[in-house]
């Protein structure tokens, strides 16, 4: 093999992609170690990201290999020497913020100061989620009192829900499941996949990248289909049973779930610069001022919203009934369901990078990485419309506040000597199967030849590990709820 060096451990070829003009610089890189093949792989720069695979003969793992680097060779990867070339940044969305144009300002009832840009946001019926530049995610209840912090390896490009699992997509290329009391990496992004943002549904994660791509990846990180848009910068990614609604620099396209056909394609007023969607509808905000409501059947723009700068984020009721938008010049808005608007009032702070509306709440994260909760009721919006608005709460974190790392390997795992009872805990093992490592179900009640969606990190051949509660999904296999333990 071209750029092979043989070693103690064994032969590796490690190659090179890097563009000048482009997004891509990064690595591919594969070992043969009698009938293990180790990949690794990621940006230039950084030790990346691992996979290890074992094969029943030497042969078999010499073919899976040269396979492996005959498809990085057809992408354009070249035999490269290791250090030469040096790293280059992470690609950061870029925004800028101007003071509000507005002339009153919103009545912010708290504010937590994350201490770096913020992308990343969720908030449910319990929790309010942030995630900044820095990698930093922190839990809130929704009087502002800090709950929990997870610190990240990269910054939080998106937080997105699926159900009762919460996903942080970062910039070191993983998506991280924050629904257990440790997380960890629950998929890994293929090396040549610039994120930009991304959505979860039922345990399928969607990517809009950078050149305006859009790749689905199943619960065992396998590609499903790929497909690139007309346009390029691709920051909307919305996803339900039946459709993916994909955002990007000339419009909105609808995929249907399988990607097996376009469903539709609409030029919008502007690059789309963020998506929401509700049951009828998808939402595009865009960088010519305007938000776009349009049907999720048709494509046709129902409803156009108009604002005073570029759209960086966007927001509705439940049902559409009220629809938010944030600009770039630290403002925003309300409007009704048809586009009338009926107010806009300045943050306070930056412009709003994401926001979400919940029981008469405005939750926005900003340029400057505050999360800031807005009251969003008539009486409040009205007087401060008058000039009178609360005394927000600054939010402070709590001196004993644990911080919670991704899980790495099964030496951190808890362990536990004893099979649970029934009804207390579920028992999986690791299994090899065609090169990989699965996990099925042992505990008698669930369908044994479904894999189960599991940490790669702490994935070992025979391990076995108790879980606290295994949920199915309509797609055929099993996610993890609760703390996963070691059985020894």
């Amino acid at each position: 093999m071209a750029g092979t060096q043989a070693g103690q451990s064994g032969r590796t070829t490690y190659l090179e992609l890097s563009q000048e003009n482009g997004s891509a610089h990064k690595f591919y890189e594969v070992t043969i170690d009698g009938t293990t093949v180790t990949v690794r792989y990621g940006r230039i720069g950084v030790d990346g990201q691992r996979q290890t695979s074992a094969f029943p003969t030497t042969g078999k793992a010499e073919a899976a290999a040269a396979k492996k680097i005959a498809e990085k060779v057809r992408k354009g990867y070249a035999p490269a020497v290791r250090g030469r070339r040096a790293a280059r940044p992470v690609t950061r969305r870029q925004v800028a913020s101007a003071p509000s144009t507005a002339r009153s300002t919103a009545p912010v009832l708290w504010r937590f100061r994350t201490g770096a840009s913020a992308f990343g946001i969720h908030v449910d019926e319990d929790r309010c989620w942030v995630g900044n530049q820095r990698g930093d995610v922190y839990n809130l209840g929704h009087d502002g009192e800090v709950l929990a912090h997870y610190s990240l390896p990269d910054g939080v490009k998106c937080l997105v829900a699926d159900d009762f699992w919460i996903y942080a997509g970062c910039d070191d290329g993983r998506v991280y499941d924050l629904s257990s009391k440790v997380p960890f990496a629950a998929y890994e992004i293929a090396d040549d996949v610039d994120i930009f943002w991304l959505d979860i549904h039922d345990g399928v994660l969607s990517v809009a990248d950078r050149d305006g791509g859009l790749t689905v990846i199943d619960h065992e990180d396998e590609l499903q289909w790929h497909r690139d848009s007309s346009g390029n910068s691709a920051w909307m990614v919305r996803a339900d049973d039946h459709t993916v609604y994909h955002g990007h620099s000339h419009g909105v396209t609808a995929y249907a779930a399988d990607g097996a056909r376009q469903l539709w394609s609409t030029a919008t007023n502007g690059n789309v610069l963020f998506g929401w969607q509700e049951q009828n509808a998808v939402y595009a905000g865009t960088g010519r001022r305007v938000v776009q409501r349009l049907s999720k059947d048709t494509g046709a723009i129902e409803a156009t919203y108009r604002c005073d700068a570029a759209v960086y984020s966007c927001a509705s009721s439940p049902g559409g009934r009220y629809v938010f938008a944030g600009d770039s010049s630290s403002s925003v808005y309300c409007f009704t369901a048809d586009g009338t608007r009926l107010w806009k009032l300045g943050t306070g702070g930056g412009s709003a990078l994401s926001m979400q509306y919940h029981n008469e709440r405005l939750y926005i994260v900003s340029t400057d990485g505050t999360l800031v909760c807005v009251d969003a009721t008539e009486a409040a919006i009205n007087a401060a419309q008058s000039g009178a608005v609360p005394v927000a709460a600054d939010i402070k974190l709590a001196a004993a506040l644990p911080t919670f790392a991704p899980l790495t390997t099964a030496a951190a795992v808890p362990t536990v000597s004893a099979v649970p009872a029934v009804g207390s805990g579920v028992v999986v093992e690791c299994v090899q199967e065609s090169g990989r490592v699965r996990v099925h179900v042992v505990s008698e009640g669930y369908e044994p030849g479904w894999n189960v969606q599991f940490p790669r990190a702490i994935r070992q051949p025979g391990a076995r590990y108790v879980v606290d509660a295994l949920h199915s999904s309509t797609r055929g296999f099993y996610r993890v709820r609760g703390e996963i333990k070691r059985l020894v």
